[in-house]
């Protein structure tokens, strides 16, 4: 017995006109990420007065917007009895501290060994939510970063998680290892990130399509060769971190993608420290630390206060 899709249908009133179809959507279906209803969009799943439509198109007053939400795919990714470090679970979701060098879900050239292969061992019932390739993951870390990743259990749990990151509601703080002494030892970066207009795999500030990102920073420690530099995220963009880092002149030490070509370092320096959220479920402030990596540790020797720090904090 198959499971019945979701339909939804509404009807656009007069505040929401000359919204896009994605904007309009997202408002009206909180429970739903933006980047889920845009691929709905692009797959057909919405229809804008009966026709198919494009995320980016204005509705008017008195449209017709009917979404028919697929059931959840079956999941036939392959178990993989690859070691987890699991900082919480309970029957809705599960956290994981990521070590670097591990993909997250498979794609163009890793179809296999991922955390979501690793997460199928562990756990077989994750959320259909995200397709074949990607159950349970409601966000992701770059191959190299480290840290503290949430992934749902059950659709539930992905729908609340996806709407807490859509609406910034979660707390995103990396530790980050860059090149340099900054000038400012705390600040705001607001620059827009989007696709770099040649080099398609970067991301870039100076994209014509960008959309708004923010960076809180603060400096750690530092040395005149590089500085520990801790990051609160106010928006989830692809390489935020790293970006506008760049931007700033200290790009993360070991970026063999935006500048820092260190010998010393295998791999980028970030690490996704503290993660923050309410229970999908319960409602409960949930709050989570991961420990830095053993190669993090041992590139920061030199900077005795922030060792003490990363350590007690």
């Amino acid at each position: 017995m198959t499971e019945a899709s979701n339909f939804i249908h509404l009807v656009v009133s007069k505040n929401a006109a000359r919204l896009r179809l994605d904007q309009f959507l997202a408002r009206e279906l909180p429970k739903f990420s933006r980047s889920r209803l845009q691929q709905l969009i692009r797959k057909e799943c919405v229809k804008l007065n009966g026709a198919t439509a494009r995320p980016r198109d204005l509705v008017r007053a008195g449209d017709r917007v009917e979404m028919n939400e697929p059931p959840p795919e079956k999941i036939d990714n392959r178990p993989e009895a690859i070691p987890l470090d699991v900082l919480y679970e309970d029957e809705d979701l599960i956290v994981i501290n990521k070590p670097a060098g591990l993909v997250v879900h498979p794609g163009a050239g890793h179809r296999e060994h991922t955390l979501v292969n690793a997460l199928l061992h562990y756990c077989p019932k994750l959320s259909g939510i995200g397709g074949k390739e990607r159950p349970g993951i409601v966000h992701r870390l770059d191959k190299e970063t480290s840290g503290c990743l949430v992934v749902a259990k059950t659709d539930e749990a992905h729908h609340g998680l996806s709407a807490q990151f859509a609406g910034r509601t979660v707390e995103k703080i990396y530790l980050a290892l860059v090149a340099g002494k900054l000038r400012k030892s705390a600040g705001i970066i607001e620059e827009k990130i989007g696709r770099h207009p040649v080099h398609r795999q970067r991301m870039s500030i100076a994209s014509k399509r960008g959309r708004a990102a923010k960076t809180e920073y603060r400096t750690v420690s530092s040395s005149d060769e590089m500085s520990l530099v801790e990051c609160k995220l106010h928006s989830g963009r692809t390489h935020q971190v790293r970006v506008h880092l760049q931007h700033l002149g200290h790009p993360i030490l070991g970026d063999r993608v935006y500048g820092a070509q260190a010998k010393a370092f295998p791999r980028q320096m970030l690490h996704a420290w503290k993660l923050g959220f309410q229970h999908p479920r319960t409602g409960e402030p949930k709050n989570f630390e991961a420990a830095l990596p053993n190669d993090f540790e041992e590139a920061v020797k030199s900077l005795r206060p922030l060792f003490s720090f990363a350590r007690q904090a």
